[in-house]
């Protein structure tokens, strides 16, 4: 006799209700998901289960499952079928005989061999067959089965959501410039910790060849303490951060440098040099962007702006827009999608941000923003969220798939790029558009990491220009 559960409830067999013979049965699959939440849960991070390049070069050239993946099926069987609920392990034993490979459908086998009615014990033989009928697991195991019946509401687990490590998501940043060669950078006062090992570690991924501008006896006392070296840096001696900015700006502007990097310095004493009648200016207006990889997101999620331009007007942001639009088509976007952001998705005269929305959708269609798909005004669970836009009806090329979020002003776009990268686990770079060139513009907590990241976006952006002119 063999038991059967349904979807609804977990319900146990008794001492009693099981004879000699009876046997119940489990079927799963593994997924390479099940390797890592197991590898997540137990800490077993053997390489033959976790690293393919070692898996391939071991006795079975390829990935398995950890052997007691499929002894927790069998411990599944036991406490929710077979006896199921109040079930107390005893003892087991286990005999592996084969690996258990990514993708086989394992096929788990409890049956009652001896029953003990002194103490309500029993000897159930433990068999684990794989999709071609050979033993992978066999053993059995020793329980004090339920007397009393017990009948419950299957519990809802909560969702699982398997991500990337913040390394390897990082990583994907930086090889977007993978086989571009290095760059000149000027680092603006890197005068603590983050910014010199942003610079840095830029310089180690073979991203940039930096000019460091600021105090140089301070630079130097930084790197000591820290224990970093600054082989490879040229060191452009300034007495302060303000200097700093005025120098490397000029760098910049002479043609020594292809890109700037913000250090330990506020954003606007960067910016007023870079905006200045002397500055980096070109016909186009500055804005930033933040670039912000979601882990609940399908594609990489830029938001403008949220740094440089505090109110922008209607013609400010055809430029903040056009910036964006030609950022996301040097990265491989061809056609991207661009959500204008209100708290409405319907034009209220009395809401400046649905008229810009409107004028800008007309705009685009004339012809005077090119590039790109616009839609708006659109909320912003309508931008990124079918289900959402769906739901209100709103037929859209755009809605649900935004690649872009143009944001009113530059308090919202900065509040929303904060909230996913501090709430929703979200890795962003950030970069200013406009000028004569690209410019790494983070925030002054943001991590070494952060800045290495911002810093693969200016590279692929002043290869870009370089094969431009």
């Amino acid at each position: 006799m063999s038991t059967s559960q349904d979807h609804e409830f977990i319900e146990n067999r008794t001492f009693d209700e099981i004879a000699v013979g009876d046997s119940a049965t489990l079927v799963r699959t593994l997924r390479s998901e099940d390797i890592q939440l197991f590898a997540i849960m137990s800490g077993d991070i053997n390489p033959a289960h976790v690293d393919p390049e070692y898996a391939h070069s071991s006795m079975f050239h390829e990935v398995i499952a950890h052997g007691m993946w499929g002894g927790a099926l069998i411990s599944t069987v036991l406490g929710t079928q077979f006896p199921g609920p109040g079930t107390i392990y005893i003892d087991q034993t286990l005999h592996f005989s084969r690996p258990v490979r990514l993708g086989d459908t394992l096929t788990v086998r409890v049956t009652c061999q001896r029953k003990f009615e002194h103490n309500h014990h029993m000897v159930l033989d433990c068999a684990c067959t794989n999709q071609d009928g050979h033993k992978v697991i066999g053993g059995t195991a020793e329980v004090l089965a339920p007397t009393e019946k017990i009948k419950r509401h299957r519990a809802e687990l909560p969702e699982f959501r398997l991500a990337e490590s913040r390394q390897s998501r990082y990583q994907h940043v930086l090889d977007i410039a993978k086989g571009l060669g290095a760059i000149t950078m000027a680092v603006a006062h890197p005068c603590d910790p983050d910014s010199l090992k942003g610079a840095l570690m830029s310089r180690d991924e073979g991203l940039i060849v930096p000019t460091l501008v600021g105090p140089e006896e301070k630079i130097r006392a930084l790197a000591e303490r820290e224990g970093l070296s600054l082989e490879g840096c040229a060191i452009l001696n300034v007495s302060h951060s303000h200097a700093a900015a005025e120098a490397a700006v000029a760098l910049a502007r002479e043609g020594k440098v292809q890109a700037l990097m913000k250090g330990s310095l506020h954003t606007d004493e960067l910016m007023s040099e870079v905006v200045s009648k002397n500055g980096l200016r070109t016909a186009r207006r500055v804005s930033h962007v933040f670039l912000m990889d979601v882990p609940t997101y399908p594609r990489t999620l830029m938001i403008t702006d949220a740094a440089v331009n505090v109110e922008p007007t209607l013609e400010d942001k055809v430029d903040i827009v056009q910036n964006a639009i030609d950022l996301a088509r040097i990265l491989k976007i061809s056609e991207p999608k661009v959500a204008i952001l209100a708290a409405i998705e319907t034009v209220n005269p009395k809401m400046r941000a649905t008229l810009d929305a409107a004028a800008l959708c007309k705009m685009a269609d004339r012809g005077q923003i090119t590039g790109g798909i616009l839609d708006g005004p659109l909320a912003y669970d309508n931008a990124v969220s079918l289900v959402a836009a769906r739901t209100k009806g709103i037929k859209s090329a755009v809605a649900g798939q935004a690649d872009i979020l143009l944001v009113p002003d530059l308090e919202t776009g900065n509040m929303l790029a904060k909230q996913l990268e501090y709430l929703a686990d979200a890795l962003a770079a950030g970069i200013v558009l406009g000028a004569q060139v690209p410019i790494v513009l983070t925030s002054r907590a943001d991590s070494a990491q952060t800045r290495a990241a911002s810093t693969a976006v200016a590279v692929v952006m002043a290869h870009a220009k370089a094969r431009a002119t």
